[in-house]
């Protein structure tokens, strides 16, 4: 079996490279010539553990191919996966533009049966237009030709995606034909053998089961943050709180860690999603509105405390900042509270240090020369009027306080990860703030 991942970003690359693990022909296809012809020297445009490894070992076999060249693909393909951008549009929907697109090019192309899949997130309907995309085509070349249109939405964990791919808990496929299901068991048969299900639906409903698993985890993150800010201001402690309810099989231990929000791809673009898909069929989202505002409002807490703290005299301080990407193991910054915590260090007249372990260089494509760029923690530490923990990287977990202690001008810490001992760093003269514990700032 030959196939095709148009997109070579996170879910295509990731996709792509996986399935020539297990020995299937794959070409990943792009429109970025730069970073095809990277890819084919083994440079990857992103960081995730152990993908560099693969890549090239599947390059060398003969089993991953990559090429900017989509209309030559099609026919020498039996499956085209379709895993580009769906960004959110002005209003908060998906714009599909990049989706519809390679599905007119595959119907231009097409001379024979091709089974086409979305593996891209995208809203229910999707399919529909595809398909219509592709028939469209094919009626104006005046052919009768069979294709199939599938879904088959991913659920990777950045950091962690390869054995999520390899070993999934699920595996979600909507189909419409007895066709599609045949050739999409054949094509996931390597990661069933160990008893990975397969769970066949029709096509709405797998679109629809992406966006309902990612708005459940960002619910769970916000729900958490907002019994953490309760906390504060009650005398509980929000750690303590958490075992409590975790031990509750019912809940789990899973996404119950209060932070600083949620960011990357998925969380903050899904939502915004599946509240304007349910708005543009006159149906409300209640709940998934409140998840939004709370994380919104959660990505401002540590500059809050930071503004009580020294009583909004904050012009001129000097700000460490430890982490950037929105959660450890990845590059990824995009909604990354350290952004928003960035822009109003700045706004106020702030001097911002940052350092992170691989998000560096899209800190400085984002940001350019407006903020200190550090080579490791104890450099953004000198001479700074406060700490912030942004990321749960695990360098920063066990830091040399006493070091520490020496490089900065003020000892006070503000933890948005909870990561840290407050006797620990009272005992050394730190001032320490962290979420759902504090009711002094």
């Amino acid at each position: 079996m030959k196939i095709t991942i148009v997109g070579t970003g996170y879910v295509g690359l990731v996709t792509g490279t996986c399935f020539a693990e297990v020995g299937i022909e794959v070409v990943c296809v792009d429109i970025d010539i730069k970073k095809i012809d990277n890819l084919k020297k083994g440079i990857s445009p992103i960081y995730e553990p152990g993908l560099d490894a693969m890549i090239a070992r599947n390059v060398e076999k003969g089993k991953l191919h990559f090429s900017t060249d989509l209309p030559s693909c099609v026919n020498d393909s039996d499956v085209i996966f379709i895993a580009v951008g769906t960004p959110p549009d002005e209003d908060g929907s998906a714009d599909l533009k990049y989706v519809l697109d390679v599905s007119r090019t595959v119907g231009q192309n097409m001379n024979h049966h091709i089974l086409v899949v979305t593996k891209s997130t995208v809203p229910v309907g999707t399919a529909k237009k595809v398909r219509t995309a592709i028939q469209d085509e094919l009626n104006q070349r005046g052919l009768n030709l069979e294709f199939d249109v599938a879904s088959n939405p991913e659920f990777l964990k950045e950091g962690d995606a390869i054995n999520d791919f390899m070993k999934p808990d699920r595996i979600v496929v909507g189909v419409e034909s007895e066709r599609a299901e045949e050739i999409m068991a054949k094509l996931y048969k390597p990661f069933t053998l160990n008893g990975h299900p397969v769970i066949f639906m029709d096509v709405p409903s797998a679109e629809m089961t992406k966006y309902a698993a990612n708005a459940m985890l960002a619910t769970k993150i916000s729900f958490m943050n907002d019994i953490a800010n309760l906390c504060e201001i009650v005398g509980a402690d929000v750690n303590n709180v958490r075992k409590g309810i975790g031990s509750d099989t019912r809940i789990g231990t899973k996404f119950i860690y209060p932070g600083i929000g949620y960011g990357g791809s998925c969380f903050p673009k899904d939502v915004k999603a599946l509240i304007k898909t349910a708005d543009t069929v006159g149906y409300s989202m209640r709940i998934l509105k409140a998840v939004e505002y709370v994380n919104d409002d959660q990505k401002s807490i540590l500059f809050n405390k930071f503004v009580n703290y020294f009583e909004d005299n904050i012009k001129g301080l000097t700000v460490a900042l430890w982490g950037l990407s929105f959660k450890p193991q990845t590059d990824d910054m995009r909604e990354a509270p350290a952004l928003v915590i960035i822009q109003k260090l700045l706004a106020r007249g702030c001097k911002v240090k940052a350092y992170d372990p691989v998000a560096m260089h899209e800190a400085e494509r984002r940001l350019g020369n407006n903020i200190t760029y550090c080579k490791d923690q104890y450099e953004t530490a000198k001479d700074a009027d406060a700490i912030f923990l942004l990321t749960e990287w695990t360098e920063f977990r066990y830091p040399d306080w006493s070091e520490i202690s020496n490089l900065v001008k003020k000892k006070v810490i503000f933890d948005g990860r909870n990561i840290y001992d407050r006797n620990e760093l009272n005992k050394l003269g730190f001032d320490y703030f962290c979420i759902g514990v504090n009711t002094k700032v």
